[in-house]
Parts: structure tokens; C-alpha cells; sequence
């Protein structure tokens, strides 16, 4: 009998991954089941190779087990078009002259622009950051906005680029440039996923 992922796993490895990982106990009291059913969903996304099972030492005594996202778990998550994002980002950096390269990527920067920004109007950066925000829900990314004293936060609980990333921090300063330019304010980059964080903040600078 095949494996298959449902939609209700894609939510747990969603979850799981916004908690950095968790115990069984954990996600059991995240979830609001029994431990029988969490693992039962551990079991298969572990056969599906989305998840993996590492041993945590605390202290004396029996180290006990915490579950996290694979690579191609993360993967999942971000996006379903990572081997032709690769291909093309390796074709872009393999332009040797560099104005033409410099060229081909302000464009993709200001079709981003454009894509993700046509619809930001607001004249507060509060309303700014919602706008943009419900532009990228709407495009299948999972993003939060959240409100640091008087401050939005841009929160990506999931990296749309994660394979790319990792082989290339470019595409995370091009995404913040992107952002930047969209909302019309200087960002930093907080934290990132390519860093082993469990989200992408992007703050007013």
C-alpha cells in the first residue's frame, strides 16, 4: 500500500516546523490528540522521509527523542518548482558579463516588485506590511505580520527558496530588496531560515 501526504500532515509539518520541532508530549498538547495518533502521523511523514527522529540529552538519565523537518520536508513547504528555480538562478550567475547580469536581475527584481506590491497602497507602514502580507498569502506563501512595540514584523514561517538558499544567500537579498522596495522602508533581515531559524523576520530598519 502506498505512503501518500495529506493535507491535514502538510498542516502538522507546518506546525512542527514554526516550534523549531517538538517531543511526542509536545505535539500531542499542540495538537489536542492522543499520542497514539501523533505517532501514527510521525511514523508516515518518517517513511515519507519529511521528518527525522533525533536523540536529545537533557541533564542525567535517558536522552529522549525530538521530531524536526528534513531538508525535504522544508522543501515541501517552500515551494514545488525548486529544480527549475535552480536551473535558471545557475544559468542568471553564469552570464560573465556583468552588466548583463546586473541587467537580467534588476528586471526579475522589479517584476517582483510589481507582482508582489501592486496591490500595497497603504499610507502607514502598519497597513503597508498587511497589504504586502495578503499579497504573499495569496500566492501560497505563509506569512505573518506581527507588531514589536510600535514596529510591524514581517514573519516567514516557511522559506519559499529553502533549497536555493542554501546553496546561494543571494536570493534571501534579493527577497529582502524586493520587500524593501514594495514597502518603501528599510529592512533587516532579523533571522533567517537558512541559518536554522524557524522563520525569516524582516524588521524596519
Amino acid at each position: 500500500m502506498s505512503v501518500t501526504v495529506e493535507h491535514s500532515d502538510d498542516q502538522f509539518l507546518q506546525q512542527l516546523h514554526q516550534a523549531g520541532g517538538g517531543t511526542v508530549q509536545e505535539l500531542c498538547e499542540a495538537a489536542g490528540v492522543t499520542a497514539t495518533a501523533v505517532r501514527q502521523r510521525l511514523n508516515r511523514l518518517q517513511h515519507l522521509g519529511l521528518i527525522e527522529r533525533q536523540a536529545v540529552r537533557a541533564g542525567r538519565g535517558r536522552p529522549h527523542h525530538a521530531y524536526r523537518l528534513t531538508d525535504a520536508g522544508q522543501q515541501r513547504l517552500g515551494d514545488n518548482y525548486t529544480e527549475l528555480a535552480l536551473l535558471l538562478w545557475d544559468e542568471l550567475h553564469g552570464i560573465e558579463e556583468t552588466a548583463v547580469r546586473e541587467r537580467v536581475t534588476n528586471r526579475i527584481r522589479e517584476a517582483l516588485v510589481l507582482r508582489y506590491g501592486s496591490s500595497v497602497r497603504g499610507t502607514s507602514l502598519a497597513e503597508r506590511f498587511g497589504e504586502l502580507k495578503t499579497s504573499l498569502v495569496g500566492r501560497g506563501f505563509r506569512v505573518e505580520v506581527d507588531v514589536h512595540g510600535e514596529l510591524p514584523v514581517l514573519r516567514e514561517t516557511n522559506c519559499p527558496y529553502h533549497e536555493l538558499a542554501q546553496r546561494d544567500s543571494s536570493i534571501c537579498e534579493l527577497e529582502q530588496q524586493v520587500f524593501e522596495q514594495v514597502l518603501g522602508t528599510p529592512l533587516k533581515l532579523a533571522s533567517c531560515c537558512r541559518d536554522g531559524h524557524s522563520c525569516c523576520e524582516f524588521h524596519p530598519a
